[in-house]
């Protein structure tokens, strides 16, 4: 099998995500069960590949995540909420919140790159009709 490409990824992601059915229901499942979005989304593009994966690789997927979204990616989407809060007593707070943003993209984009790197290194399964979001999002509850 060709090893996936993180920039191939980052286009589905990118166009899924910009659907507003979509970005609802991802966030409901971060907000909501604690999901990772990348690692869904990651999912989502292996079930569009035919691609399937077992519950072990699930697992190691969900470690690559882990680590950074406790240290990188939470923290910064708890400013971005603390600063919203109180953004009236912010003097330059679309400025900051843009730079935010800015910042939160690129993390989101090399959590995707982490991603990939991991899964090139799994054995996957061609599968016709994979179901590998629902293997996270209904056995893997919080």
């Amino acid at each position: 099998m060709n090893l996936l490409n993180s920039d191939h990824f980052w286009q589905f992601a990118c166009t899924l995500y910009a659907k507003p059915d979509q970005q609802t229901t991802l966030l409901a499942l971060q907000n909501q069960q604690g999901k990772n979005v990348n690692l869904c989304l990651l999912l989502l593009y292996l079930d569009s590949l035919n691609l399937s994966i077992n519950t072990q690789q699930l697992n190691e997927l969900i470690n690559v995540t882990s680590d950074f979204d406790t240290h990188a990616l939470q923290p910064l989407r708890a400013a971005r909420s603390y600063l919203k809060a109180n953004q009236n007593t912010i003097s330059d707070y679309a400025t900051i919140r843009e730079e935010l943003l800015n910042a939160e993209l690129k993390l989101e984009k090399q959590q995707q790159h982490m991603l990939i790197s991991a899964i090139n290194e799994f054995e996957l399964v061609e599968y016709a009709e994979p179901n590998n979001i629902e293997l996270y999002v209904k056995i893997f509850s919080c």
